[in-house]
């Protein structure tokens, strides 16, 4: 029984049952979350990357 009103009662739905995913549905949710970690810490050592020469270029000017 609804306790905040009748209308909002006959309004609610009746949402489906959540099953828990398959052993092959959580591998596949963990390998995609790995793929995006890994894409992630990538992107963060190529701007490293790019950060740290463009660094020693500014200083080998500075100093020639």
């Amino acid at each position: 029984m609804c306790h905040i009103s009748q209308r909002n009662c006959d309004d609610m739905k009746i949402e489906e049952v959540i099953k828990p995913p398959t052993p092959q549905q959580q591998r596949i949710k963990s390998l995609q979350l790995q793929k995006d970690n890994v894409a992630k810490q990538l992107k963060a050592e190529r701007d490293r990357q790019k950060i740290a020469k463009a660094q020693q270029t500014i200083n080998s000017v500075k100093l020639g």
